[in-house]
């Protein structure tokens, strides 16, 4: 019985929730490449179904029970389209990188993310090829604090770009995703 269309596409979010090495091998395709790797560790940045498992460690890093809400899809043979909501509690610090470098590091907050995001996904051999995103990220840095800043975000950021927890945090997060992309 063929697999319908937006099957793969399901499964990319059940993997970035779950971290499943062999659901990764079986929706991702090998030649993947994920336009939205920029502001992840490098080993997100890796193709094939690794840099996807990367992508899922980094972000369950930061986000306890992470879901992915699917609203809606919609799809045809090489695309498919999903809007879902992402939440979870920010519970492990929430790190973004530029250039391979730390960017910004959110400490953990305990609040709880929930926003929209609609995703793009080529699909080759009845596999996820390709990925790219529209997500609300204001809406997510408003639930953390973030934006506006708020005095304590910002000094808590303050804080941790001072002490080296910002620069452990991303080094903690870069080594747990190089280590997720090597299951496969």
């Amino acid at each position: 019985m063929a697999m319908d269309a937006s099957e793969p596409g399901r499964g990319l979010f059940r993997i970035l929730e779950t971290g499943d090495p062999t659901l990764a091998v079986e929706v991702v395709h090998r030649d993947f490449r994920n336009r939205e790797a920029a502001a992840s560790p490098t080993a997100c940045s890796t193709p094939g179904p690794a840099g996807v498992l990367a992508s899922s460690a980094w972000m369950r890093s930061a986000f306890s029970d992470l879901r992915f809400a699917v609203l809606g899809v919609i799809h045809d043979s090489d695309q498919v389209w999903v809007r879902l909501r992402m939440q979870g509690r920010h519970t492990g610090a929430f790190v973004r990188f530029k250039d391979g470098a730390l960017d910004q590091a959110v400490p953990p907050t305990g609040r709880e993310i929930d926003f929209e995001q609609i995703h793009v996904l080529g699909l080759r051999d009845g596999k996820v090829v390709t990925h790219e995103a529209v997500r609300d990220d204001v809406t997510m840095l408003g639930q953390l604090g973030v934006f506006p800043p708020t005095p304590s975000g910002m000094l808590s950021m303050i804080s941790w770009r001072l002490t080296g927890r910002a620069t452990r945090a991303a080094t903690h997060v870069s080594a747990q995703a190089a280590a997720a992309a090597a299951q496969v």
